[in-house]
């Protein structure tokens, strides 16, 4: 090849290559610092003075264009600054864009192509009449459009803003803002990879997490075999919402796909893909104040009834045999159990991705006779049932006993979500088979599928259920109210919350809980528990044990307050190049971590003869047993925790930066410990084959659970390894503390510990 052909090759394919970054990452960040856009102050005269807004202050200021601001505070505070522009830079640009996403099982691709970039921003006027509004002119090209920016008190600690375009054809807004280098970044929802998200792009689109993550070679094949592999960013519930090391803390109302570029170190820009944008900016002077503030909004996750204490939830498939016999030997083991969880109550199939169930929401009688013998013989036991839903249908014609195929009736009525003008359903690709998803925006979906909740979920005596998916409306689909699809996406698993929640308050039992895994905004406020959904069985930190951790604390910011994981993950491969199957060790460390979340449940995985399983061995059943136990002993201190989570949003299990916000270390840290409240400090072993932890030590004196011993200094944080055989993971009770005192008596009365 010549010299002259590769020159040409290169350029060719670095053309290619820059055009490929611009579709691939949407928002302001790829324009670059160098293209933020101009700030032009048009007619308003610097050292603007103060505008109020309830408690806040807004105000435009500098001598120069190079040094000229937005900033807002609050009066009770004024020196200290929640927003601010960046010197001399728009802080409000606008575009036309278009995406192209592709969809796959529930996972999404969206590549955005910014085809009009209004790169100039004037400040024309700052008017204030009980509200604070800035207007101008945004310079597209040669055209200008106007744009107002609204500021407008919606409480003593919540400044409501909305930036709107006077073009709507324009489709694309950005807000751009400072955030210094050493100011760290957390929250966005349940975000499994990655605690501190500065310097990085974060997009906020619900969607299947992938199986892998990034972990190969399972995210190769994943997206080889059916683009299901997802990414580091890839979540079940991603919030527009964060909180920094500097206790600033904003998040936006929108419903439509959103970015969070943090990629420049010195701001934060923000992507909609909208003409408007409304959010609000948070005042408070502690990560929990800002929680507190934020769930106001979110709404607030109410205590679970008191029987989700007393024990596992264990999840068992294979029928009423299977589950007598599992139960029996629990008893015999003096294991508490709390309830069983039985998914397969609608039938089992087999796919190619393992066991999966019939998705016709009605008892199968043949996998489950005598049920409601086997409900009365548990409840004498104190144990109750639960089983399992979610939003699709499968046409179940194929099915043996069947009463009803739900899957005929709504393609009948009108219920499912459609592809096309006419009644036909849009019909979603699983694994081996494609069901119909039912649309949430029609009122008849709602009042049906409430009406299948109430008779065959409630009114087959089930306890709970586990309200599944949620993540997957295409973004082409037709919907009955004809809103787009692509501003309900993130809206649909708060309605699937909502809908649940309201066929438990119709039916009028207070003691059902449901359990979700998909979740925006507004979520919190309509689901009774979470869990952090499918992880692979394996120590991995993007799809395995400690993403499972990093997810739990994360979703705490944003009002995800009562989470768990399944027991040992859930997604098992079988595969010629490698197999991921649950291990032994993996099954026991994962029992020690989840004795302190919310609930104690186990899943059998998709695959369950290929993974270990709570009562695969003699020592797994002592084990699983023993932090049943420590689950069920800790009871007073988890109620505690939950109303605490009602009353204030605040999360059973913290993140260290939500109780020491000054303490540097904190901010590094992902999945290495965590707090249960806040006097019980764990710091799990979640690496194969290790036996000792270290250990970061508040200032304090902290009591190490199994030897008694107290650790710590009072005015100053410790750092030291300590053991951790299976068994006895590194658990610290904060010495004099209500924790403390409660658990070690009721340890002591179990002889767990001396």
């Amino acid at each position: 090849m010549s010299a002259k052909f590769t020159n040409i090759f290169l350029y060719i394919l670095f053309l290619l290559l820059t055009n490929l970054i611009i579709f691939i990452f949407p928002g302001c960040g790829h324009f670059g610092p160098e293209h933020a856009g101009i700030l032009k102050t048009g007619r308003i005269p610097f050292a603007v003075e103060r505008k109020s807004a309830g408690n806040f202050t807004v105000q435009f200021t500098g001598n120069s264009i190079e040094n000229a601001v937005l900033t807002v505070a609050h009066s009770t505070k004024p020196d200290r600054i929640l927003f601010q522009s960046l010197p001399g830079i728009s802080f409000i640009n606008a575009g036309r864009g278009r995406e192209t996403v592709k969809e796959s099982r529930g996972s999404f691709k969206i590549e955005d192509r910014i085809e009009e970039f209004c790169a100039e921003q004037t400040v024309d006027s700052i008017e204030q009449d009980k509200i604070v509004a800035v207007a101008g002119s945004l310079l597209c090209g040669g055209k200008k459009i106007g744009y107002r920016l609204v500021f407008e008190s919606a409480s003593e600690n919540q400044l409501r803003f909305t930036a709107s375009l006077d073009d709507p054809s324009y489709n694309r807004i950005f807000l751009t803002f400072e955030s210094p280098e050493n100011e760290h970044v957390f929250g966005f929802g349940e975000q499994f990879s990655n605690f501190n998200m500065k310097g990085k792009k974060v997009p906020i689109f619900v969607m299947e997490q992938g199986v892998g993550r990034g972990l190969q070679p399972i995210t190769f094949v994943a997206n080889l075999t059916a683009g299901a592999g997802g990414d580091w960013h890839t979540t079940y519930a991603g919030v527009p919402h964060f909180i920094t090391s500097r206790l600033r803390s904003m998040f936006l109302e929108n419903t439509e796909y959103s970015e969070f570029d943090m990629s420049d170190e010195d701001r934060i820009c923000i992507t909609v893909f909208s003409s408007s944008v409304t959010g609000r900016i948070l005042n408070g002077n502690t990560p929990a104040d800002l929680i507190e503030e934020y769930t106001s909004y979110s709404g607030r996750m109410q205590a679970l009834p008191e029987w989700t204490n007393n024990g596992a939830i264990l999840g068992i498939q294979g029928g009423t045999d299977a589950v007598r016999k599992k139960i029996e030997t629990l008893t015999k083991n003096n294991v508490p159990v709390a309830a069983v969880w039985l998914q397969d109550w609608v039938g089992q199939r087999r796919t190619s991705f393992g066991k999966q169930l019939w998705w016709n929401w009605e008892l199968d009688r043949d996998r489950y006779p005598e049920w409601e013998k086997l409900r009365a013989d548990l409840k004498a036991q104190g144990i109750r049932v639960m089983i399992y839903i979610n939003p699709f249908l499968v046409d179940v014609k194929d099915k043996q006993g069947v009463k009803r195929n739900l899957f005929e009736i709504a393609s009948r009525e009108g219920y499912l979500l459609r592809k096309s003008p006419d009644n036909v359903p849009y019909l979603i690709q699983n694994t081996d088979f494609s069901a119909g998803m039912l649309d949430l925006s029609n009122p008849k979906t709602r009042t049906w599928i409430k009406s299948i909740i109430k008779d065959s979920l409630i009114g087959s005596g089930a306890d709970g259920w586990m309200a599944d998916f949620g993540e997957a409306l295409p973004y082409d689909a037709i919907l009955f109210s004809g809103e787009p699809a692509s501003s309900w996406h993130n809206r649909y698993p708060e309605e699937w919350a909502k809908i649940n929640r309201e066929a438990v308050q119709e039916s009028g039992r207070d003691d059902i809980v449901f359990f979700m895994r998909s979740g925006y905004t507004r979520s919190p406020g309509k689901s009774s528990l979470f869990w952090l959904g499918d992880q692979l069985v394996t120590w991995d930190e993007h799809d395995g044990i400690k993403s499972s951790v990093t997810g739990l604390l994360s979703g705490g910011l944003s009002g995800f307050s009562l989470n768990h994981s399944d027991i040992g993950g859930y997604t098992t491969i079988s595969h010629p190049i490698k197999n991921y199957h649950r291990s032994k060790e993996l099954f026991l460390r994962w029992t020690e971590l989840a004795a302190f979340q919310s609930v104690f449940r186990t899943h059998e995985g998709n695959r369950p003869d290929d993974n270990w399983q709570f009562d695969s061995d003699q020592q797994t059943i002592d084990h699983f047993g023993k932090f049943a136990r420590i689950f069920k002993a800790l009871s007073e201190t988890r109620k505690t925790l939950m109303q605490e989570a009602a009353s204030r949003g605040t999360p059973v299990d913290r993140h260290p930066f939500l109780q020491y916000p000054l303490d540097e270390r904190t901010y590094s840290m992902r999945f290495e410990q965590f707090f249960f409240g806040p006097d019980i400090l764990i710091c799990p072993v979640l690496d194969e084959g290790e036996e000792d932890v270290d250990v970061h030590l508040p200032a304090g004196k902290w009591r190490h659970l199994w030897s008694g011993q107290i650790f710590g200094e009072s005015s100053k944080t410790v750092d030291m390894g300590i053991d951790a055989p299976i068994g006895e993971p590194a658990v610290f009770l904060r010495k004099g503390s209500e924790a403390e005192l409660l658990l070690l008596e009721k340890l002591r009365r179990e002889r767990i510990i001396r």
